[in-house]
């Protein structure tokens, strides 16, 4: 019987949830654009990841000998390139020390940061905007 009360708390719980969508319909838009998307959000992380794994191999194998805490291996050399390429945690530290052993990786660095973080990420942005653009637009 305690169960029980607890999935009936459980379930009202649920009930305010739909209420709340529906006195802001706008969240309920952004949901069924999130929905709508997810095809193109998954292609578009796949090109992502497929431009992560390609730079990782390249950083692996040109410095992975002289900076094996950031380049060691291929997977390491893709954590790095996810914090301080995409994500643009400290780019400015990881360039220096790539510069620091030649201008090309340093230059190849930038190639990366300019694919992924600016050329990819806004592509995503764009795709998501315009999906619950076209969402909020069926709706109305």
């Amino acid at each position: 019987t305690v169960i029980t009360l607890a999935r009936l708390f459980r379930l009202s719980r649920m009930v305010r949830m739909v209420r709340l969508f529906r006195m802001i319909p706008e969240l309920l838009i952004m949901i069924k654009g999130m929905k709508a998307a997810c095809r193109s959000v998954f292609f578009t992380l796949c090109l992502w990841a497929i431009i992560v794994y390609v730079f990782g191999i390249a950083f692996t194998q040109l410095v992975g000998k002289d900076l094996e805490d950031h380049f060691g291996t291929v997977l390491v050399s893709m954590h790095t390139l996810l914090i301080d390429g995409t994500l643009l945690d400290s780019p400015a530290k990881r360039v220096s020390s790539l510069g620091n052993l030649s201008f090309a990786y340093a230059a190849l660095f930038y190639v990366f940061v300019l694919l992924a973080a600016l050329t990819v990420m806004n592509m995503l942005i764009g795709v998501l905007c315009e999906v619950v653009n076209t969402v909020s637009y069926i709706e109305k």
